[in-house]
């Protein structure tokens, strides 16, 4: 992903780096030795950082495997609050996510789809997920008025819904270029699903 801005310091850019590596490390050992089974310390001695090092920048295990997914929020959330707010919000979600995709980097495709499987695999990741996506689902529902009216978080949890489809078609091949795609397709549908008759 890429910001502008005034050049980053060579702190910053060590950070990042370091960041990096902790993110992209974590996805591999966690997804050879699994999730569950594999202690911090394991990580740590592969990408060569003190545990100080590593919770100066993740909090914790889960928190350093969710990388991409948390990367993908951040940015929806920055894409929602540069968005026009007027239409159907299903449009506005929709098209967010589209410029959210647009937005993430090669390495990110990369890591993302193997984040997807270490979620599947571990209870306890995948918990967290599921903690970090409520709370993701909360500021959307502030962003657009009164969090606790009915009506808003239905189209949220249907907007959640629908991008979970549109994972599962992508999920078996995971080519960039076509999860956008799949969103388009998975949100064409949405209306005609809520009207299917048993």
């Amino acid at each position: 992903m890429t910001t502008s801005g005034p050049p980053d310091t060579l702190r910053e850019r060590k950070k990042r780096r370091t960041r990096q590596a902790l993110a992209e490390t974590a996805i591999s050992v966690f997804g050879e030795r699994g999730f569950d089974t594999t202690p911090l310390d394991a990580l740590l001695e592969v990408v060569e950082v003190s545990r100080r090092t590593f919770f100066r920048n993740f909090r914790s295990k889960e928190d350093v495997a969710l990388t991409a997914v948390k990367q993908l929020w951040s940015a929806y959330l920055d894409v929602l609050d540069e968005a026009e707010k007027s239409g159907p919000l299903v449009d506005v979600f929709r098209d967010a996510m589209l410029a959210t995709l647009d937005r993430m980097d090669e390495d990110w495709y990369r890591r993302f789809p193997a984040t997807l499987r270490l979620i599947e695999q571990s209870p306890s990741l995948d918990g967290h997920s599921l903690r970090h996506c409520a709370e993701i689902e909360e500021e959307v529902a502030r962003r657009f008025g009164d969090p606790h009216r009915l009506e808003l978080r239905l189209a949220i949890e249907f907007c959640v819904a629908t991008w979970r489809c549109a994972l599962d078609e992508w999920l078996p091949d995971c080519a960039p270029g076509e999860l956008p795609e799949c969103v388009r397709r998975a949100f064409a549908v949405m209306g005609d699903s809520l009207r299917l008759e048993a």
